[in-house]
């Protein structure tokens, strides 16, 4: 497995820890208000993530480029801020909301530009794209 590839998985399994934590903690006192951030952790952070690293093990082209730094770093950045932004907003704070927008925006160009990536480096080292 590749350095980035590990970087994805070991940031998902952190995800896993949070997402279930909160999990654990909203039934523990049937405030359920946060369950939306409980399954964007669960999907976008633990799911996401884990998948990510895997696709990078197996386009190994895709992940040792620039391309592949700047998609971790956006993600990864804007990621926990949509998630305080979400988990502030249901809490109600309305002022949050451009702040789920913007980095809900960012999140969403960081998998375009994931997606881009991985294609355009799908083949093998050395073959050309058809």
């Amino acid at each position: 497995m590749t350095r980035q590839a590990q970087r994805w998985v070991l940031l998902a399994l952190l995800y896993f820890v949070f997402a279930v934590a909160l999990g654990v903690g909203m039934a523990a006192s049937h405030d359920f208000r946060l369950r939306p951030i409980h399954v964007h952790l669960n999907l976008l952070g633990w799911v996401s993530l884990a998948l990510t690293g895997w696709v990078y093990t197996q386009f190994p082209r895709a992940a040792a480029n620039r391309a592949a730094t700047l998609h971790f770093w956006l993600y990864n950045l804007a990621l926990p801020v949509m998630m305080g932004g979400l988990a502030a907003l249901l809490l109600g704070t309305p002022a949050a909301e451009p702040v789920v927008a913007i980095s809900s925006v960012l999140v969403f160009a960081s998998v375009v530009l994931f997606v881009v990536n991985v294609i355009r480096h799908r083949l093998p080292a050395g073959k050309a794209a058809a």
